[in-house]
């Protein structure tokens, strides 16, 4: 008997640490918590889906809400766009779980968000550290999980070398390579690299992918990229 209470205690501080770490990152990023509401709730009134159907469920940033080709890009993948203009993972804590949980249906997610490392100049209000990314990713990973269950692939789209955030990519690179460490040898949750599609044989970002803020996607980037994602997917769905 006093092995079993052991044990239990010990589980119930694991869980009490996990809710403890939940619960912190939501305090710590509280003024956030609002920032996007109103473009959140336009999107939770969509009805672009059907239950009878499944679909890949794009979550993220301006790059997912821009893809205005994405049905021909991913095609024959059918596909429902869950972006919003100017996310981080920062605000996206307090908003994945109204974004996923009408989505029962979908055949996967896939997760896209840019904006937490931009090196200060974009008047964003904060500028986080690659490991403060990969925690929050994680968080919104294990969020994503409890809405949708254990089964539904998640796909996390690396963040793309941009000639405008350019100075600070080994940041950015960090933080990919920190979230793809975590994606590896875990049940479900799969890493799409892409970065080597968007640099020139010098290493440097091909601004012909992008639009004329060298920071979005223009067509071509994004059949490239809608290229990528279906080679990723192929081999999973």
């Amino acid at each position: 008997m006093p092995f079993l209470v052991k044990k239990m205690n010990k589980y119930h501080i694991i869980i009490a640490i996990i809710l403890l770490s939940s619960c912190s990152l939501q305090k710590k990023y509280q003024e956030h918590k609002y920032e996007f509401e109103e473009e959140i709730q336009q999107l939770e009134l969509k009805k672009d889906y059907t239950n009878e159907n499944e679909y890949l469920l794009f979550i993220g940033s301006s790059s997912i809400r821009l893809w205005n080709n994405i049905d021909e890009d991913v095609k024959p993948y059918k596909s429902v766009m869950r972006g919003y203009g100017g996310a981080h993972y920062y605000d996206l804590i307090h908003f994945i779980d109204r974004l996923t949980k009408n989505h029962v249906k979908a055949k996967a997610v896939l997760l896209f968000v840019a904006n937490d490392i931009t090196g200060g100049n974009e008047e964003k209000k904060l500028e986080l550290k690659p490991k403060e990314v990969k925690k929050l990713f994680v968080y919104v990973y294990k969020r994503i999980r409890k809405q949708l269950g254990d089964d539904i692939p998640i796909f996390k789209i690396e963040t793309t070398p941009t000639p405008k955030r350019w100075e600070v990519w080994p940041k950015i690179s960090k933080a990919n390579d920190l979230i793809k460490a975590y994606t590896k040898n875990r049940a479900n949750i799969y890493f799409i690299p892409t970065r080597s599609y968007y640099l020139n044989n010098s290493g440097k970002p091909i601004k012909e992918y992008f639009m004329e803020d060298q920071l979005h996607l223009n067509n071509k980037g994004y059949r490239l990229w809608g290229e990528i994602i279906k080679k990723e997917i192929n081999k999973i769905l």
